[in-house]
């Protein structure tokens, strides 16, 4: 299955890669540029909509994953989380190329993670029966769709979004190789971060394109799903961990916006890593940074297997040393 994994991670770097390239190069002719405002973090119109690139690739790794391992669940599960990933693709592509209102997008946010949880058999609950029947599937949702959201919000520097996409990817695959519990869903890890990594290539800094709505969105929604899945297969503290900075950064800033009385679903420049950048940081070393935090939370994903609390207690140790690398209060320029 070790190769079976790093065929799927390989094939789908080069193959975002190349994609991205072609992509690029439409869109510019398009003129489908992200215009730089008050409240971005970079200084160059730069073509946005690279989620065209490898969402799609994504897809077919999924479905081959899926064909492969899972003949059984193929006609559910899979059908569910594809149909609604294109839903909320499509969605996020007009509001990229027009606006669309908060309300609406939360809505088609509820309904893409609904659907797929609704297709989920009631015997297979995701916190493992810690919760009765129906607030089991309650707290999925929400968790789910606030995923959703903090990975788009996330998404503010060059190369952060794609770190993250490898991280929780790779993790992903690591955990349900290791446990051998859901093989499909760990050659659909391995095809996320091949692709991301792919993208990487171009989105880099300095980034010669942006994912848009139209990746990210649709990152977010398959990468919360891997996390559920972790939780739902027993391993809820790698469900946790893997993902640990961005949870933390985004609900602190979320709490501190409104805490202060500011609209939180608009654009702003109050996470973390954008305060780093604002204080100095490039944002190549902001996004490294993060990365190698990553790493050392994936090899405590991997301890909390046999280990679940030591490794919970290390993670939390390693995103607090992040954050203040980021903005700690002895870095000149630093800001509240």
């Amino acid at each position: 299955m070790i190769v079976g994994f790093v065929i799927a991670f390989g094939l789908s770097a080069v193959l975002a890669l190349i994609a991205t390239g072609f992509v690029r190069q439409r869109l510019a002719d398009r003129a489908i540029l992200d215009v730089p405002n008050e409240r971005s973090s970079h200084e160059e119109p730069t073509v946005r909509g690279g989620g065209w690139a490898i969402i799609p690739i994504i897809f077919l790794g999924w479905i081959a994953a899926y064909a492969l391992n899972s003949p059984d669940s193929f006609q559910t599960e899979l059908v569910c989380l594809i149909g609604a990933a294109i839903g909320l693709a499509w969605i996020s592509w007009k509001d990229d190329t027009g606006g669309i209102a908060p309300k609406w997008r939360l809505l088609a946010h509820i309904a893409a993670a609904g659907l797929v949880l609704a297709a989920v058999p009631p015997s297979s609950p995701i916190f493992q029966g810690l919760l009765p029947g129906i607030l089991d599937r309650i707290a999925a949702l929400l968790l789910w769709i606030w995923f959703i959201n903090l990975f788009n919000f996330m998404d503010g520097i060059d190369g952060i979004a794609g770190v993250e996409t490898v991280s929780i990817g790779l993790g992903s695959a690591l955990i349900f190789g290791v446990t051998a519990t859901t093989q499909e869903l760990g050659l659909a890890g391995a095809v996320m971060a091949g692709a991301a990594i792919g993208f990487l290539k171009w989105n880099w800094h300095p980034a010669r394109i942006f994912l848009g709505d139209i990746g990210s969105i649709p990152l977010g929604f398959l990468l919360g799903w891997l996390l559920l899945r972790l939780a739902a297969e027993g391993q809820w503290a790698a469900a946790l961990i893997l993902p640990l900075y961005y949870l933390v950064d985004a609900t602190i800033t979320l709490i501190r916006r409104a805490v202060r009385g500011e609209r939180v679903w608009q654009a702003h420049r109050n996470h973390f890593y954008q305060r780093a950048v604002q204080a100095g940081k490039s944002h190549a070393a902001v996004s490294s940074a993060i990365a190698i935090c990553n790493l050392v939370l994936i090899g405590l994903a991997s301890l909390s297997i046999s280990d679940p609390l030591p490794a919970l207690v290390g993670a939390g140790i390693m995103v607090v040393l992040l954050l203040i690398y980021l903005v700690g209060p002895w870095r000149k320029g630093a800001t509240a």
